[in-house]
């Protein structure tokens, strides 16, 4: 199951992040720590293949002793930031050869890819 931390009040540091609304209690999710041997060999996956679905992912996340979820979450923050990473290397070729980059991402790349921005870790 899912890793809730205890009741969170409001401190120094903000408000409470609700996980689930709807009572006293706001509980807030924890983050997930993949060991070294999980994210070596979930990145080793990424090298072969961007999107992890169906039979493979849930072989894999037999694998590693993880959910799922957890692994699906993964390679959705893990295109994130490969996208992230190659659009700062093309921002990088370009001013090199003096073309201004705008600051935005294409609005096209943001929709096609909607599904894939998860700010949720398991």
């Amino acid at each position: 199951g899912l890793e809730l931390s205890p009741c969170v009040g409001a401190s120094s540091l903000g408000p409470a992040v609700p996980w689930r609304s709807g009572g006293p209690c706001k509980m807030k999710r924890v983050r997930t720590v993949f060991k070294p041997e999980q994210l070596e060999r979930l990145e080793q996956e990424f090298l072969k293949q961007q999107y992890m679905v169906g039979t493979e992912r849930v072989d894999l996340a037999a694998t590693l002793h993880l959910t799922e979820t957890q692994v699906k979450v993964w390679f959705q923050n893990r295109r994130i930031k490969w996208r992230k990473q190659s659009m700062e290397q093309k921002a990088a070729k370009l001013s090199q050869f003096g073309v201004i980059q705008p600051a935005t991402a294409d609005s096209t790349d943001i929709k096609d890819h909607e599904e894939d921005t998860v700010d949720v870790e398991l």
